[in-house]
């Protein structure tokens, strides 16, 4: 089953995706962590999010460590497949809880209540590759993948390690 997560293959498009979404988010990711770029840092964000939000604390611990950690994991290319898909939650979930009531385009002339969700779906465009085929060229998953594959190759299991 570890194998069939990390497995991947060395796309080169696949690897600029996961990247490039990787550093789109990761800002929002510090915005909620520890305050950058005008965020509320880690108690101000999960406080809207639990108050303002009305989401449940873990789904709000969740939608933090996807944005950060998540993105961080995504731009190394270590479980692109899980950290992408989490990505892709928070943002199916922030369409349909905030901006879908907004329109379709992001709010460039202020001239409507909120941000549309064409940013989100643009960030569901990089995701979706990466859930279904991996996290391409240069990703520590294609590195764990051959080692779990000669691992199972020889017959040792992957867990063990030398024993003296």
């Amino acid at each position: 089953m570890l194998t069939r997560l990390f497995a991947t293959d060395a796309s080169t498009t696949r690897l600029f995706q996961r990247v490039v979404l990787g550093l789109v988010i990761l800002p929002h990711g510090l915005q909620k962590t520890v305050g950058w770029f005008g965020g509320g840092g880690f108690e101000g964000t999960m406080g809207f999010l639990t108050g303002g939000a009305g989401l449940p604390w873990i789904v709000a611990l969740l939608v933090v460590a996807a944005e950060s950690v998540g993105a961080l994991a995504l731009v190394a290319g270590a479980a692109s497949r899980l950290t992408a898909l989490g990505i892709a939650a928070v943002m199916v979930g922030a369409v349909l809880t905030v901006h879908l009531p907004n329109g379709f385009f992001m709010n460039w002339a202020g001239a409507q209540p909120g941000e549309g969700f064409e940013y989100h779906l643009l960030a569901l465009a990089l995701a979706l590759p990466v859930i279904v085929k991996g996290g391409g060229a240069a990703s520590v998953d294609g590195w764990l993948a051959g080692k779990l594959a000669t691992a199972s190759a020889s017959g040792v299991p992957a867990h063990a390690g030398s024993r003296a």
